[in-house]
């Protein structure tokens, strides 16, 4: 793994991304992969839009967002721009569904069936097909939403039938650990689960996508199969910490 120097010019977002990406091709290639296959999100939640100015020049074209306001201001700031798109990869809320819906390019975090029926009526009312991820809570945590892997086997079915949503894929975030190798066993959980749903034919599900892998881990992730992750402290630095000055234009 590349290390961040200690000044302005290697400190800046360019220069985080650049070493990035490169972590990104290299950990693919430790382990047969092509680094095509593996698109880096930039997660922006609190991050100002003048450094999602910066980290769109560098090259970064999937921005994902949290919190529907925030995102609603930025987008408004940042306007529209080529191959530019926005995942919400928070919790949804049922009553901000019918402004998540058609908004976003990718729902990163469907945490249930009845959730997948709703967001399948919002969009069948605005007649689209919304592309989602299902969540898999992969430790069985408490504090977090989502499928345990045998539900997403049990619901698979049901949700194929849902004919205004596109199921892409998983996306999962793990317990915490310090040691980025203790969370490998819960990212070979997941793409198992992935790959196992991949082999079978459905009408809707396509199992392309494996959201997951985050700033401390996202090296493992890609090792384990993620085609995506989800990257904000090792871009744009610890919540609240300004590294990009400078004004959008």
């Amino acid at each position: 793994m590349f290390l961040l120097k200690d000044d302005h010019v290697s400190n800046s977002i360019t220069h985080r991304i650049q070493i990035i990406q490169e972590n990104i091709r290299e950990a693919a290639i430790r382990v047969g992969r092509d680094p095509s296959g593996i698109r880096l999100l930039a997660a922006t939640k609190t991050v100002p839009a003048v450094d999602l100015e910066e980290a769109y020049r560098a090259g970064v074209r999937i921005f994902g967002e949290n919190r529907l306001q925030e995102a609603q201001e930025k987008r408004q700031v940042l306007g529209p721009r080529e191959a530019l798109v926005w995942h919400f990869i928070g919790r949804m809320q049922r009553r901000k569904l019918k402004d998540l819906v058609g908004n976003f390019s990718l729902l990163h975090s469907v945490e249930s069936l009845e959730q997948a029926e709703n967001i399948n009526a919002v969009a069948g009312k605005i007649g689209i097909q919304q592309a989602v991820l299902l969540e898999v809570n992969v430790g069985g945590e408490a504090s977090k939403g989502g499928f345990t892997s045998q539900e997403v086997e049990a619901r698979i079915e049901e949700l194929d039938r849902l004919p205004h949503l596109e199921i892409q894929g998983l996306m999962t975030l793990p317990p915490w650990k310090e040691n980025p190798e203790d969370v490998r066993p819960y990212f070979t959980q997941v793409s198992r689960l992935r790959n196992g749903l991949a082999r079978q034919t459905w009408r809707r599900v396509r199992m392309t996508d494996l959201s997951m892998g985050m700033s401390h881990d996202y090296e493992i992730a890609i090792e384990e199969g993620a085609t995506m992750v989800r990257i904000g402290t090792a871009i744009f630095g610890s919540r609240g910490t300004a590294v990009s000055p400078g004004t959008v234009g």
